[in-house]
């Protein structure tokens, strides 16, 4: 039987303790511990991006992060986005542009996304790419990954 590490942190907005072994990664704790399903394991090495999330405002590979690493950090994960109003622009976007199909990489598609929004709100096409680069799909055209991501920034931008 292992020791296990008690980790205080901030999972999108909400304060969450969780109980770890010290070689769990993030997105272990975050899928098998706290039950947010959303990040997904694609490759386990970083390469895929399907694990993206944000840590104290760093778009980060949960698969590549020991979850004791967040301890007293702030993580935002696809299920922090959407909120009682309805989907976050960029999940409406997604939809309207239909830039997912399968959906394994969706949710690191949209985290890249909103890490990259809340730097560059009015990105251009080129930056859009160089921030998505870190994430593979298989399914579908990253053309309309890009053009999702410019309507969200548009209708971000709208609502200010």
């Amino acid at each position: 039987m292992s020791n296990k590490l008690l980790v205080t942190t901030t999972v999108n907005g909400e304060q969450r303790e969780f109980l770890c072994e010290a070689r769990q990664s993030l997105l272990e704790a975050l899928r098998d511990i706290l039950y947010l399903t959303g990040a997904k394991e694609g490759c386990n090495d970083g390469n895929c991006g399907a694990c993206s999330v944000i840590v104290d405002g760093v778009l980060t590979n949960a698969c590549c992060m020991l979850a004791v690493e967040v301890e007293g950090s702030h993580v935002e994960t696809v299920e922090g986005l959407a909120s009682g109003a309805g989907l976050h622009p960029l999940q409406q976007a997604f939809l309207e542009e239909t830039g997912l199909q399968c959906g394994i990489c969706t949710p690191g598609f949209l985290m890249s996304a909103k890490a990259l929004l809340d730097k560059i709100p009015t990105p251009d096409e080129r930056q859009v790419r160089h921030w998505l680069a870190g994430n593979l799909c298989r399914c579908t055209g990253y053309d309309k990954l890009v053009r999702s991501v410019l309507k969200a920034a548009d209708a971000m931008a709208a609502r200010l």
